[in-house]
């Protein structure tokens, strides 16, 4: 935002006379609705807007392999659109399309770089044969293959190999009896080429050689594939960089131990196909690799075995387009591995943009296959991708700012691994329209010191001022900043400003809504009064310390609204009747009630209990008030009513209605409505009829008794005579048993005793002695005496 430059989501006007007292010209930059509430008209308002232009659109090529016609590499087309112009104003983002598409038969360069160390000896035999071995795999992927050979061992200095004349010549040991080529750290064996027959010619007469450490020196060799592009014979192609080994690397920093310390520069050292620096540079970082292999589009596939698996991996992760295969111990499954990393590599597709200008973003949203939708991160890349298969990305580019210069500015968005980029032109809309037909030199910026474009002087170099009236050279500041206080004080533009040649410019305020203003800055539109936390309560505006309110609504902060429709209660009556609407809010007038609309008395016995009394005796002459019924109950209108359907109901009222139910002393109810019409008119409408219970029938209620007295005569019988046949039962039972008894002692019969009685001492009337008596003694037991008689 300046005085010619159109920020974000701002819009400039080109009016002269727009600017108020103590605006600077910044002013003239707003958003459009404030530039409209200022008084601009659209017809007067510079709007730029952003736009796209596709500048080249060449459709993706649609080959099928088994095509009697062959193309070129550059003939094939991937990514479409090639070229696109964007006009970007800040803070307005543009958004454009890309469509990628996976060519069938795409050309392939291969090239195989081996770890030639001694521990790779039964590696190096089987790869001997890959040349066509790996000739007939890939041609079911593409029949334009090329495949080349390198090969790696270490830097030629100590203490990474052994520099005594004998191991310089011969790095192996002496008990194995095997002879080694000399140490080398890079050797570009094999060319690329599409002979398969060559490549096995050169490698079978490749020996081993040996170093000291166990990590080797790959990156070097790495470094050196990646830039050495027209030694290797890269085309402008899909290209593949086997890496094979079996051990780790060194990188940058690494050299110090044998004395190196310059980085390595990422520049082509072959001479006769060596890497002849290695003494000279330290390895490359992994970052600087990184950088190279994007550069020159080489994807990576890194051969190892399954000890050092762990190591490799981590390194692919910071590798774009990168993959790890499992090398066996003798390497005898390479061409497995080769075949299914480039299956891994190709399926998946990454967009990369190259650096992006200060104050430039970009984000991308990925549709993939099977309209799968990426964001973030995800945005960029789609995976899964099979030959043929289209997938888009939506892109948004935007800009926060003119850069310095406001010159254009290119950036480059690219596959990563493809040698396809799409150019993208950056434009920056950092002037207004209206600029253009600037008078330079013009009467009406004081004599020719300024040029007038868009409304304003924009002043010649050493002149200041709204019209450019003044000269920095000749200011006495003291002078005119008497201009600037207001009633002669001591502030200089309230505080508010610069005093701008004898003028007041107001400071400009972090939040472009809020603005200082008048001939001293005395005024703002920020710091009126508040309510709930919003300026002018949100429904005004602020103008010079002091609301303007909307209409509806007055107050300090115009919080007090007008309308009296929150005031209004159920029965559409304002505050029920029982108070005021003031702000909105219902104030009741009786003390006694309370709630949004004087609804509720909590102390109130209730509209029912308070004219029971009343209605009871004017409808029925009964109650405590029969007796003064016409001078206490006398303030209502009596309306009589069949039944309780014809009492009317809120709904159909405009006024409030209370329904009751009450009781009398004789326990009968009376149905009855109070309402009071226009606020002083009170109607009662009440049924004629009282519900009265009914009185007690005699009859069932002692034929009830009586029966429950019959009933628990019979159940007691009922008991008694269980109880007795119970008893009879076991009686019985017990008789049965001694019966049985009895009849057994019957029949046992009893065996005759027959004793003999010898008397001693005994004797007769007639002095007999030594007389015998017989006799037989039979027992007999009546059955009813048993032990009592014998």
């Amino acid at each position: 935002v300046g005085e010619k430059k159109c920020g974000l989501f701002v819009i400039f006007v080109s009016v002269q006379d727009f600017l108020k007292q103590g605006e600077s010209k910044s002013a003239r930059c707003d958003e459009l609705q404030s530039l409209i509430t200022k008084g601009c008209t659209k017809a007067k308002i510079e709007n730029p807007r952003g736009s796209t232009s596709i500048n080249k659109n060449k459709p993706v090529t649609n080959r099928k392999k088994d095509m009697a016609e062959k193309l070129k590499a550059d003939q094939i087309t991937q990514i479409q659109p090639q070229k696109i112009t964007l006009n970007l104003r800040s803070g307005e983002a543009q958004t454009f399309k890309l469509k990628f598409k996976r060519a069938e038969d795409y050309p392939i360069d291969l090239y195989y770089l081996m770890d030639l160390s001694f521990s790779m000896k039964d590696d190096l035999e089987n790869v001997k044969n890959l040349g066509t071995d790996l000739m007939r795999e890939m041609k079911e992927v593409t029949s334009d293959f090329h495949i080349g050979f390198g090969s790696f061992v270490e830097k030629t200095v100590m203490p990474y190999i052994s520099t005594t004349p004998a191991r310089l010549l011969n790095p192996c040991t002496s008990t194995n009896n095997d002879t080694c080529t000399s140490p080398f750290s890079y050797k570009n064996v094999l060319k690329l080429t599409e002979d398969g027959e060559e490549f096995n010619s050169l490698v079978s007469k490749q020996q081993i050689s040996g170093n000291l450490d166990s990590p080797e020196g790959g990156f070097d060799a790495i470094m050196q594939v990646a830039v050495c592009g027209e030694a290797i014979g890269w085309r402008n192609v899909t290209s593949l960089l086997v890496f094979s080994t079996d051990a780790g690397f060194h990188f940058a920093g690494d050299g110090k131990l044998g004395g190196i310390v310059l980085p390595n520069d990422g520049k082509c050292h072959l001479e006769n196909n060596m890497y002849t620096m290695s003494h000279y540079y330290d390895y490359p970082s992994i970052a600087h690799l990184v950088q190279k292999l994007s550069d020159n589009n080489i994807q990576t596939i890194f051969a190892v075995t399954e000890e050092f698996q762990p190591v490799y991996k981590e390194l692919k992760n910071l590798i774009p387009k990168s993959a790890v295969g499992t090398l066996s111990s003798n390497s005898s499954n390479v061409i497995k591995l080769i075949i299914d990393s480039y299956n891994s590599l190709s399926s998946e597709v990454i967009l990369e943009n190259g650096k992006l200008p200060e104050g430039v973003s970009i984000t991308y949203k990925s549709i993939c296959k099977n309209g799968w939708v990426g964001t973030g991160e995800n945005g960029r890349k789609c995976s899964n991708i099979s030959i043929g298969d289209e997938v888009s990305f939506e892109i948004a580019i935007k800009s926060e700012k003119c850069p310095p210069e406001g010159n254009s500015e290119t950036i480059t968005i690219k596959p990563l691994g493809f040698t396809e980029n799409v150019e993208i032109v950056l434009n920056f809309i950092c002037e207004c329209e209206c600029s253009k037909d600037g008078k330079p030199l013009s009467e009406m910026c004081h004599n020719g010191n300024g040029t007038f474009e868009c409304g304003a002087c924009r002043c010649n170099e050493g002149r200041i001022g709204r019209l450019c009236e003044c000269s920095t050279d000749e200011v006495r500041t003291d002078d005119l900043d008497a201009n600037c206080r207001k009633d002669n004080g001591t502030d200089i533009c309230s505080n508010n400003g610069d005093c701008v040649c004898g003028t007041c410019e107001c400071k400009k305020r972090e939040n472009p809504e809020e603005r200082y203003s008048r001939k001293f800055c005395e005024c703002d539109n920020f710091n009126c009064d508040r309510s709930n936390n919003k300026l002018c309560g949100g429904h005004g505006r602020c103008e010079c310390r002091v609301c303007i309110c909307d209409a509806n609504y007055t107050g300090s902060a115009c919080d007090c609204s007008l309308d009296t429709s929150t005031c209004l209660a159920a029965n559409k009556q304002i505050c029920n009747g029982r108070g005021t609407c003031e702000c909105g809010v219902c104030k009741c007038t009786n003390p006694k009630f309370q709630g949004p609309t004087c609804e509720i008395c909590p102390t109130c016995p209730g509209v029912c209990a308070e004219h029971k009394d009343c209605v009871q005796c004017q409808a029925f002459e009964t109650g405590e008030k029969k007796d003064t019924c016409k001078r206490d109950c006398s303030y209502f209108n009596l309306i009589r009513v069949k039944d309780r359907d014809k009492l009317p109901q809120p709904a159909d009222q405009s006024y409030p209605l209370s329904h009751c139910k009450e009781r009398d002393a004789n326990d009968c109810w009376f149905y009855y409505t109070y309402a009071v019409r226009n606020h002083t008119e009170r109607e009662v409408y009440v049924v004629d009829t009282l519900e009265c219970p009914a009185g007690p029938d005699i009859i069932p209620i002692v034929a009830g008794v009586v029966a429950g007295i019959v009933l628990i005569g019979l159940a007691l019988l009922l008991i008694w005579k269980l109880l007795m046949i119970i008893h009879d039962r076991r009686e019985f039972a017990k008789f049965e048993k001694e019966k049985m008894n009895a009849k057994w002692d019957t029949v046992r019969r009893i065996t005759p005793a027959y004793c003999r009685i010898t008397p001693t001492n005994v004797r007769s009337e007639n002095n007999c002695s030594g007389c015998f008596l017989l006799f037989t003694l039979q027992i007999s037991v009546p059955l009813k005496a048993r032990g009592n008689s014998v």
